[in-house]
Order: structure tokens, then sequence, then C-alpha cells
């Protein structure tokens, strides 16, 4: 069934909330306060299967001024409007505010319905109609069926519900495979229950057991149970009106304007850049100024800053701003709102969130430039923007918590931008550019390395990473090590491919001269430090040709200090294993060998390790 929410606007007393009850049979309004009034204070909700196979939601909002921003918590989700003027009275000051709020937030079709026709004649009614056609011109409600009803009588109700049919039908389906936002409207006690929260599923589904993230708080929590249109229901889907149990927390430590979403999946922000338009009635908007945000449910205190240098915006205009939020909320690239003043609070302008990344601006950078981009429909050049101002790419959950898009979008998205995609351990996106100027950086690293040591194999892997990509995942050396044929890795170190090893005469000297030293002392070995001082060459030089050595395993480093000729040490392994299955200790090891213990515990922990030899408290076994 195709699940279609209609929020009523209007000025109050000209029978919204009557006719939703007309309509559905439903009285909207639930609050004592409400019915001894007469009026509209807080949102209430209805339904209609208007056919086997769509069912309409209704949110009926107040009309009183003083109860705007209760109307903002309910039309946020709305696919159609249900524009309500009566006849009797006509145009009315929240008539055109809620009219103004309706076209900010590009709610994209309508119904008018002109209430109370009973009470006026054939010519006041053709009057109104003008009055009415003089207001819309121009706008999503332009053409729009206008029907005179009366919910006393009943007249005009038919031809309202196949009004309501034929725009509903044209009215996509909110994305029910998109990801879970549920903007919360209610929080209330179910005695036996507990806390239970109601919204409109803007976006994706919930089911039972589920676990969700109440944004802003970051509280993790289990759904119980689900109703929807006040049924239970394994399964909630986007475009219904929706109520979750949850488990585990206190109706009091939830709020309207709270969001129920998918859990580590997105960030609650306190800065968002948007396309704002400021309404040809307002005043100029300086920079600065404090307004009333509002989005979805939520109504925040903020502040607006111009991003193209101009001191204020004028009435009428449009201009790329950012919002500093008083406190965080859960906004995503699409999301629309509504500014109003603080004194008099009345709509002043509406927008489009471009971008919830809290970037900072530097002084000569072009945000509009930049901006002009986050509002174009292109998604591919969105994703390239945003993978190129990142330090060394984004992964896909980075890319989806910032935009809200589907992997499956940012991967098509990416593949048109024509991205470096490495799948470690989820895709990750490079810029082609950057990609291409760190290989390039990577290799000039690697060469100059060779030039000033001259005697090493190579550059140590994590000095490469943390000189050339401090911060940067390790898989990303990874893939560009992988895609640079000038380099090549192994084990730890990275070297050119033509990078040889080659000594001069005197470093062939010192190292014969090192190399026999070791194998001389045979088991009583000398002091690293003694040896190098008498190889001939310098310090540093002696350390690589002794680094050399022992890579080539021609000397064995068994400890810090002490290094063993490889002769050494074979000719130890030829005498234990003459004495296979022997047990022995410390002194009878000293005697084989005429060493002192100096020399003779760290053999044979080497020994231990290397297999040879195994501890067994005092004594060890030769195995």
């Amino acid at each position: 069934m195709k699940n279609i929410i209609v929020g009523t606007a209007g000025h109050i007393d000209h029978g919204k909330t009557a006719l939703v009850k007309a309509l559905t049979g439903i009285d909207a309004d639930r609050l004592e306060e409400e019915k001894r009034r007469g009026i509209t204070i807080d949102l209430g909700f209805a339904h209609l299967a208007l056919t086997p196979s769509l069912r309409l939601g209704f949110v009926d909002v107040p009309g009183h001024e003083r109860f705007v921003k209760n109307m903002l918590a309910g039309v946020g989700g709305i696919d159609l409007v249900l524009f309500v003027i009566a006849a009797d009275e006509s145009i009315k000051p929240q008539t055109r505010e809620h009219f103004d709020i309706c076209r900010l937030l590009a709610i994209p079709r309508g119904v008018i319905a002109l209430t109370k026709a009973d009470l006026v004649d054939a010519d006041l009614l053709g009057l109104v109609r003008l009055e009415v056609e003089e207001l819309v011109a121009g706008s999503f409600l332009e053409g729009a069926p206008m029907v005179p009803v009366s919910s006393v009588t009943g007249a005009g109700l038919e031809e309202l519900r196949k009004a309501l049919e034929r725009v509903a039908a044209a009215v996509p389906e909110k994305n029910a495979a998109g990801h879970f936002r549920l903007p919360i409207d209610r929080v209330f006690s179910v005695k036996g229950f507990g806390t239970v929260a109601t919204g409109t599923l803007v976006s994706g589904s919930v089911e039972k057991e589920q676990e969700v993230e109440v944004y802003p708080a970051g509280r993790r929590l289990r759904v119980r149970g689900v109703e929807v249109h006040g049924s239970k229901a394994e399964r909630a889907v986007a475009g219904q009106r929706t109520a979750v149990n949850l488990a585990d927390i206190e109706p009091g430590e939830l709020a309207r304007g709270d969001v129920l979403s998918e859990p580590g999946r997105f960030h609650a922000v306190k800065q968002v850049d948007c396309r704002l338009e400021l309404l040809g009635s307002a005043k100029p908007l300086k920079h600065r100024a404090p307004v009333h945000f509002h989005s979805g449910t939520a109504e925040i205190e903020a502040e607006v800053r111009l991003l193209e240098g101009a001191a204020a915006l004028r009435p009428g205009g449009a201009a790329y701003v950012r919002l500093v939020l008083r406190d965080a909320a859960l906004l995503l690239p699409g999301d629309r709102f509504i500014v109003r003043m603080f004194s008099p609070v009345v709509t002043i302008a509406g927008g489009v969130v471009l971008d919830a990344g809290e970037r900072r601006y530097r002084k000569r950078e072009d945000a509009t430039a930049r901006l002009d981009v986050m509002a174009s429909p292109d998604a591919a050049a969105r994703i390239a923007l945003l993978v190129r101002e990142a330090d060394f790419g984004m992964g896909i959950a980075a890319l989806v918590g910032r935009t809200g898009m589907l992997e499956r979008e940012i991967a098509a998205a990416a593949a048109r931008a024509r991205l470096v995609t490495l799948a470690q351990p989820q895709p990750w996106y490079i810029d082609r550019a950057w990609f291409q100027a760190a290989r390039e950086r990577l290799v000039k690293m690697v060469r100059e390395f060779h030039q000033k040591n001259p005697l090493l194999p190579g550059m140590a892997r994590e000095e490469l990473h943390s000189r050339a990509l401090a911060n940067a995942p390790l898989f990303v050396l990874d893939a560009l090590l992988a895609d640079v044929a000038e380099l090549t890795a192994e084990g730890e170190l990275v070297r050119s491919r033509g990078h040889k090893l080659v000594l001069k005469e005197d470093e062939e000297q010192a190292r014969a001269a090192i190399e026999r030293a070791f194998e001389q002392a045979a088991l009583a070995t000398p002091a690293v430090a003694e040896v190098l001082a008498k190889s001939g060459v310098e310090a540093k030089r002696a350390r690589s040709l002794l680094e050399i050595l022992l890579r080539e395993k021609r000397l064995v480093r068994i400890s810090e200090e002490l290094v063993f000729h490889r002769s050494a040490l074979e000719k130890l392994r030829d005498m234990l294993a003459a004495r296979r299955s022997e047990r022995f200790n410390v002194g009878a090891f000293k005697e084989w060998t005429g060493i002192s213990r100096k020399y003779a515990i760290p053999l044979l922990e080497y020994l231990d390790r290397e297999r040879v030899t195994r501890r067994e408290g005092d004594e060890r076994l030769i195995l």
C-alpha cells in the first residue's frame, strides 16, 4: 500500500481539524485544553485508507500565530499540503505565513479546501477563489484543485477525497530503502509498555527488536514494538506515521526535535552550510543575526553567517549562509528548514542544507564556488569534492555519514568521478590527482634516502609512512607502493628497484676487518663498539657495514650488545647435536665451551629461542 502524509495548513479557526474529522472520522484534537478552547494547540494525527492501495496519514497543525513553532514540527515530513481557507474569511495572516512556510519547505503538491462553504453565497465564494488564485500564482499550488467543502453538511467532501486521490497518485513514495530516520514529534508513556515516541518516518524502515540511536544524545536503544497509524506492526516504512516503544529509557529523557536513526551511522552537528531564501516581506537579514531554526521537528536558536561577503541579505534574495546552532542536531544535505525572527517571531526565510561537514573556510577560499558544487544535482561532483578535500581520501562509511546517500549511490558516483578506489577494509576513495602526486612524492623520498644512506638497503616502511603520509591509513601506503613500478617493498623496507649496494675500497676492507674480528674471536665475541672503532672507517659507515653483515647472516645478533660470527654458532650447534637428549646446567655449558657466564647466559637464551635447547628448571635439555 502506498503511504502519503498530508499536512494541513491555514489560519486559526478556518476548520482544519473539523475537516480532518469529516474526512477520516478521527478527532485530531487530543488535548483537553484544545477541546475546551476549540483551537488546535499542538499536532494532531489521523489516517484514512482512501483506496485499497492508498493510505493517507494526516498531520493536523495549529493555525494560531502563537503555535506556528508547533505547526513547523509537523509540516516538515509531509508529502502534500491540504491548504485550508475559510470561505467566510478568505486570506488571513497565518494563511500567508503557512503558505510561505510550505513554499520554503519545497512541498511539491497540494489541494486547496475552501471550508465553511455553506456559510457564503456563490458570489462571495467566487471572489474568494480569485483571491486564493492570486495568492498562489507562480507557486507549487498554482493550478492545484480548489474544492469548496462544508464539514457540517458534508457538501464537497467526496470531491475533496477524489482530488486528494488524484494528487496523491502523482506523489512519489518516500525512500523505504534509505537510511532510517524518524524525527520525534511526541513522547509519552503507556502503562504496561513504557516509553513511546512517535513521528513521521521520513526515510528507511524500522522493525521490532532493532537497535536505534537517539541523536544528538548518542544513546542506543532497543525497539520493543512498532505501531503504524495506531495499529501494531512488525515493521514501519518511510511515509508512515510511526510509533515505537523504546526500552530502557524514560519519557523525560527524550524530546520533540530528537531523531531516531541508525546506530553509529551519522554525527550530530552544530554548523551547516545552506542555501537560504529570504522572503520579500522580510527585513534585510544581517550577518550574525540571531534566528530560530526549524528543521524536522526541531527548533534551535541559531546565528546566520553570510558567506558571500555581504553585510546583509536583501528581501527576496537568496545566498549561501552558514548557520551556527546553539544545540547539535542530526542534519543531512537535502534537509529543508525554516528560519524565524526572534522579535517579532515571524517566518522570514527558509532553505536547504548543502553540507553538514563543519568545514573551516580559509581566508582566501571561495566558499561560493565550493557550495555551487554542493548545491548541484551532480552526485559525482559532490562526492569528488568531499574526497578531494580529505587529506587521504574518504571511506564509504564516512561518505554515507556526511551525505546520507546509500552506499551503492556513492559507489556509482565515485565511478563516474573516476576516483581511485581501494577495497580495504571497505571501499576507500582517493582523488586521482592526489594519488599521482603521492606516488611521485614517495619515489622522490626513497631516492633521496638512498643518496644519503648508500650503505642501507632501503628505507623503513614505518619511516616512509610517518614522513610522507602521517596519519593516513597504512593501506593507503600499501596501495601506493603496489602502484609504483619504481619502488619495491621487501618486508619492512622500501627501496628503489635499481638500487644496488656498491662498496668503496675502504668500505670493503672495513667490512672484511669487522667480519674477521668476530670470526677469530669465536664464542668469546668482542664488544661491538670496540670492533667498529678498529674497522678503519668512521662510526656511521662502520655501523652500516655491520648491518650489512647481519643482513647477509654472516654475523648473528643474539642480544643488543652481543654479536657472533655464523661459523662460531654453527660449531656450537654441532657440538650440542652430538649430545642430543642430554641434560646440563650452566656450569657444564661453560666447561664445554670455555666461555664465561657473561656469554653463557645470553647464548643459552638464544639456543632456547632457536629450539636447540629447552629450559627445565635449573637445567636444560638438548633437543
